[in-house]
């Protein structure tokens, strides 16, 4: 090494030294608040918003001791799940639920902070950790594929092993390659099955639950022959996802299918329906057509009104297209031609109960993705609230005795909850003001997106930051804001609801989710506590019995 060259080292390593010293010990990071006017808004918005009785000391005393009791006294059900709900919230991170319950709080004129979704309420909770084989971020599709299939792949495929690359359908087609669904494992156990999105039938989410493709966009015959990335042969090798739905056992065998996406089933001769496949053929029809038992019965329903005035005690199959595309946001939708996520829980719910072996239900509220990618935050947060209504809508309906059910996320989204607005303020709104170029700023914000700009004085805004299609403010300028990559929640109730407790890779989820119905990879582990359908964790009892056997011992003791 030449003399210079040390030299040069050791002036860098002096000058990172200076750097880091400076960062740590040189400057003091401001944690106080010193603007007057804030401080006197802060005590004035405790006065207006918050119960004086949080002020005691006692309150919180009792919050806590009321919550260690019931954690005290929980109970595990074991048995075996003869149901299953598995819910998505798509693109729902940590971030999207803190949001959401503030958001739904404050509907009902209170702070939000303290409220709870409904599956927040459910007794055991855990994370998972989203990445794909190839990419530290995820998308839709490689995590579908390992929490619906127990298989981690690479990003932009579904159904298939990390063996295949994006757009490699020759090696997709082949079986070694392929995952197993978790539908499948149930309808080899005798149960029903069942898949609802308010998307696209065969957007990436749901895809995961019956197909096996080398790209995500392949939703119709016309998708691959426009991919101008794709072999020409993968047209004709690679069936795409709609035709999977109709052709392949798993898809042709699921009792309920309902969301958006009529236009990947239809020809684009008919220009009504607004069809996009080039090959002809109008895969509904065929649909109708599957050969089934002599005594089953088929139902297509393309609105509302139809799905509500539907006789499903007499239906064993059903099929639910309800838009052309993806369906609309609850606050935009028009209510008589669109049925909530709500109203196909339930629908899909007395569809599938009259099996006597259950049923494995699969449900995605994939419309907070969609939101998220345009930093439409209100919109976001207003999916989360109606797929939290779907959840207790679903809890109701069964029992947690022999219905298992659990929400989770596929990724998060860049959104953050920052600054130190006080409790009540308008998480949809800009109560905090910066010190620096004294303008206001969101609770809101996005590290990426297409509402990036240079920063500017959001109250200008005032006028339309009440709007369903607001964009809130974002950084990096994008034409479509990214996911993230940080873990996302699980939250379970009803039998083996714990195993879902813990950090573990997404791919467990479905092997958690078959052990407690005893179907697929998880029927073939011993079954533990197979003679009791609960048991109470009681740490309390058995606390109070050691110290009264050793008060006794210490007595008998003393008297001999």
């Amino acid at each position: 090494m030449q003399p210079n060259s040390v030299s040069c080292v050791f002036a860098l390593s002096i000058a990172t030294a200076l750097i880091l010293v400076t960062t740590t010990n040189g400057i003091e990071i401001g944690h106080t608040d010193k603007n007057v006017e804030n401080i006197a808004a802060r005590k004035q918005a405790s006065k207006e918003n918050i119960n004086p009785e949080e002020n005691d000391k006692q309150f919180w005393n009792n919050v806590g001791n009321d919550l260690l009791r019931n954690k005290l006294n929980l109970e595990r059900k074991y048995g075996v799940a003869k149901n299953v709900i598995f819910f998505i919230g798509d693109g729902m991170s940590i971030a999207t639920l803190t949001s959401a319950r503030i958001y739904m709080g404050q509907q009902e004129n209170k702070t939000g902070e303290n409220e709870m979704l409904s599956f927040e309420k459910f007794p055991f909770t855990g994370l998972s950790k989203t990445y794909c084989v190839d990419s530290q971020v995820a998308d839709s599709a490689c995590t579908a594929t390992a929490y619906l299939m127990g298989v981690k792949g690479n990003i932009e495929t579904i159904g298939v092993s990390g063996a295949v690359s994006n757009r490699d359908c020759l090696a997709s087609n082949d079986p070694a390659n392929q995952a197993v669904s978790s539908m499948m494992w149930a309808q080899k156990a005798g149960k029903r099955t069942g898949v609802i999105s308010n998307m696209r039938v065969t957007h990436a989410t749901p895809a995961g639950a019956y197909a096996n493709v080398a790209q995500r966009n392949w939703e119709c015959d016309a998708d691959v022959i426009t991919d101008k990335l794709a072999e020409k042969r993968c047209v004709t090798d690679s069936p795409d996802i709609a035709r999977q739905l109709i052709e392949r056992e798993t898809g042709r065998n699921l009792n309920v299918v309902m969301g958006g996406g009529r236009e990947k089933f239809l020809p684009k001769t008919d220009e009504n329906q607004q069809g996009q496949r080039q090959d002809g053929r109008d895969l509904i029809n065929e649909w109708l057509k599957i050969n089934r038992s002599s005594q089953a019965s088929s139902a297509y329903v393309t609105d509302r009104s139809q799905l509500k005035s539907l006789n499903t005690s007499k239906t064993d199959y059903l099929l639910g297209l309800f838009a052309p595309s993806h369906m609309s946001y609850n606050l935009l939708a028009n209510k008589s031609v669109e049925p909530t996520l709500v109203e196909m829980t339930e629908a899909a719910i007395e569809v599938l109960s009259k099996g006597d072996a259950g049923y494995y239900l699969f449900i995605e509220g994939g419309l907070i993705d969609w939101a998220h990618h345009s930093n439409m935050a209100r919109l976001a947060v207003d999916e989360t609230v109606m797929l939290s209504r779907a959840v207790a809508r679903a809890r109701e309906l069964t029992s947690p005795d022999d219905t298992l059910i659990v929400v989770t996320s596929d990724h998060s989204h860049t959104m953050t909850i920052n600054g130190y607005p006080h409790r009540g303020s308008d998480i949809l709104g800009h109560p905090e003001t910066s010190s620096i170029d004294k303008m206001p700023y969101s609770p809101l914000s996005y590290a990426n997106g297409p509402s990036a700009k240079e920063r500017y004085n959001l109250t200008t805004d005032d006028e339309n930051i009440s709007l369903p299609q607001y964009q809130f403010p974002s950084m990096v300028n994008l034409s479509w804001e990214t996911h993230g990559g940080e873990d996302v929640g699980v939250f379970a109730s009803g039998p083996w609801a714990h195993l879902f407790v813990g950090n573990y890779e997404q791919n467990f989820i479905p092997y958690a989710i078959s052990y407690a119905a005893n179907m697929g990879p998880g029927a073939e582990h011993e079954r533990k506590h197979a003679d009791s359908s609960s048991t109470k964790i009681s740490v309390g009892p058995s606390l109070l019995q050691s110290v009264l056997l050793a008060t006794f011992t210490a007595l008998i003791g003393l008297l001999l």
